[in-house]
C-alpha cells in the first residue's frame, strides 16, 4: 500500500505536535547552527594566534577534559532538580562564554589563554548541559514519541553540520572571527526563549536525598546489570573510537590519496552530512526505537563496512556515494542506539544513564581522533579507515552474534534499584 505524502510527512515530524518540544526543537535548530559556526571560527582563531596544530589540539582537549571527568557526577545532579531550570542556567552560561570570546576578539584583546580558558569552562558547562538535554526530551513528548524526538534532534544536528560551517566561512571571510562568536552567542537566545515559554511540564518525581556518589553508583549498577543497555553503550564506544572520526582522516584522504583539494574535501563533508540528515529523517519516520540490540548492531556493522569501503576505493565519485550511505547508516546506528537505551531506562535514572552514554560517545572522539591520526600517519589515510572499520565491524559482529543467541531475551529493562530498597 502506497502511503500518502502528507501521512508520511506527519510521521517524520510527529513529535512537533507537542508545543514544548516544538519550542525546544526550533531553538536547537538556531543554536546548533551557531555552535558549528563557533567550532570553525575557534579553530581559525587559534591558528591565527599561534599557527600551531598542537595548540589547536590542546584547545580541543581542554573542551573535552571536563566532560570526561565530570559528566557522570553531573548526570546524578541533573536527576535531582528540574531539567528546565538547569537548562536555563547552562544555556545562559554558554551564551555568556561565546559572547565574551566574541567581544575579546572584536576589541583586539584576545590571547590564546583566553581561548583556552573559555574552552575549558565551556566543557565544564557542557558536562551538565548534555546529559540534562538528552534526558529532557521524554518530559517534552512522552515515551511514545521519544524515538521520533531523538531522531529529529539528530536531524537538526546534521542539518546544522551542513549549514553552520558554510555560514561561518562566509562570516569569517567578510568580517573576521569575532562576529562569528557573537552570532553563536546570540543564537542561544532562541533556546532560552523556548525554555521560558514552556508550560505544563510534568512535575519532578520525589526522590530520596543521598550522597552524590551513591546516586552515581546507582546509575552505574543499572548499566552493568541491564544487559541490553550495557552492550548498546559498549558498542557505541568501540565503534565511536575506531570508525566515527571523519575530521581527522578525511582531510588527509582528500589532499593525498584523492588529490581533490579543499573544495573536494568540502563535498566529502557535504555528502556525509546529507546522508546523516537522511538517516535522521528516516529514523524519525519510523517513530519507534530499535527492537533490540541486534538491530542497533546491524546498523553499526553496515556503517563499519561502508566506512572501510570508502577508505578502500580509489574513485572520488564513488567515495561521495559511499560517504553519503555511511552517513545514513551512522545516524541510524547512533540515534537508534540513543532511542533504544532511553526506551529501556527508568525515568528516575535517565540523566545518570545518559551521562554515561554521552561520556562514552563524546569521550570516544579525542581517543579515536588520536588513534586514527596515528594510523593515518603510519599507514596512510586509506589504511587508517580500513583498519579502524575492521575493528568496529568485528565488535559489531560479536554483539550481533550475542544478541541473536537463543538465551538472549529482549524485553523492557527494570532498574535493579528502582524501588530504592535493593542494591547491586
Amino acid at each position: 500500500m502506497i502511503r500518502r505524502p502528507r501521512a508520511a510527512l506527519g510521521d517524520i515530524f510527529a513529535s512537533l505536535r507537542h508545543r514544548n518540544f516544538r519550542l525546544f526543537w526550533t531553538g536547537q535548530l538556531v543554536s546548533v547552527t551557531g555552535n558549528w559556526m563557533n567550532q570553525v571560527a575557534q579553530g581559525w582563531l587559534v591558528l591565527e594566534l599561534t599557527d600551531s596544530p598542537v595548540m589547536l589540539g590542546t584547545v580541543g582537549a581542554l573542551r573535552w577534559l571536563p566532560v570526561l571527568l565530570l559528566t557522570t557526577f553531573m548526570g546524578a545532579f541533573a536527576d535531582r532538580y528540574p531539567k528546565q531550570a538547569i537548562l536555563k542556567w547552562t544555556q545562559g552560561l554558554l551564551m555568556a562564554l561565546a559572547l565574551a570570546l566574541g567581544l575579546l576578539t572584536l576589541a583586539g584583546w584576545v590571547r590564546i589563554w583566553h581561548v583556552m580558558l573559555i574552552s575549558l569552562l565551556t566543557g565544564v558547562v557542557n558536562s551538565l548541559d548534555n546529559p540534562t538535554r538528552q534526558s529532557f526530551y521524554v518530559e517534552l513528548v512522552g515515551k511514545d514519541d521519544l524515538p521520533n524526538a531523538i531522531a529529529l534532534n539528530s536531524s537538526v544536528f546534521n542539518g546544522a553540520r551542513v549549514i553552520g560551517p558554510a555560514v561561518a566561512g562566509f562570516v569569517i571571510e567578510l568580517f573576521g572571527t569575532g562576529p562569528a562568536f557573537i552570532l553563536n552567542g546570540v543564537s542561544y537566545l532562541a533556546v532560552l526563549a523556548g525554555l521560558a515559554l514552556m508550560r505544563d511540564l510534568p512535575p519532578a518525581a520525589p526522590r530520596p536525598r543521598r550522597r552524590l556518589l551513591e546516586d552515581v553508583g546507582e546509575g552505574l549498577r543499572y548499566i552493568r546489570t541491564t544487559r541490553d543497555v550495557f552492550w548498546a553503550i559498549a558498542l557505541l564506544g568501540v565503534v565511536g573510537v575506531f570508525a566515527i572520526n571523519w575530521n581527522v582522516v578525511l582531510p588527509v584522504l582528500a589532499k593525498g590519496a584523492l588529490e581533490v583539494g579543499a573544495q573536494g574535501l568540502g563535498f566529502l563533508y557535504t555528502a556525509l552530512g546529507v546522508g546523516a540528515l537522511a538517516g535522521g529523517l528516516a529514523l524519525a519516520a519510523a517513530r519507534r526505537a530499535p527492537g533490540g540490540v541486534a538491530e542497533v548492531a546491524g546498523y553499526a556493522a553496515l556503517f563499519s563496512v561502508l566506512t572501510g569501503a570508502a577508505g578502500a576505493v580509489p574513485s572520488y565519485l564513488l567515495d561521495l556515494v559511499l560517504l553519503a550511505l555511511a552517513g545514513y547508516a551512522m545516524i541510524r546506528f547512533t540515534a537508534g542506539c540513543n532511542s533504544f537505551v532511553q526506551s529501556l531506562v527508568p525515568d528516575e535514572l535517565r540523566s545518570r544513564v545518559m551521562a554515561v552514554y554521552f561520556l562514552v560517545f563524546g569521550g570516544s572522539t579525542p581517543f579515536g581522533a588520536e588513534l586514527l591520526g596515528a594510523l593515518a600517519e603510519w599507514f596512510g589515510a586509506r589504511w587508517a579507515m580500513v583498519l579502524g572499520s575492521l575493528v568496529a565491524l568485528a565488535f559489531s559482529g560479536f554483539v550481533l552474534w550475542l544478541a541473536r543467541r537463543p538465551s538472549w531475551v529482549v524485553g523492557p529493562a527494570e532498574s535493579p534499584v528502582a524501588d530504592g530498597s535493593r542494591g547491586a
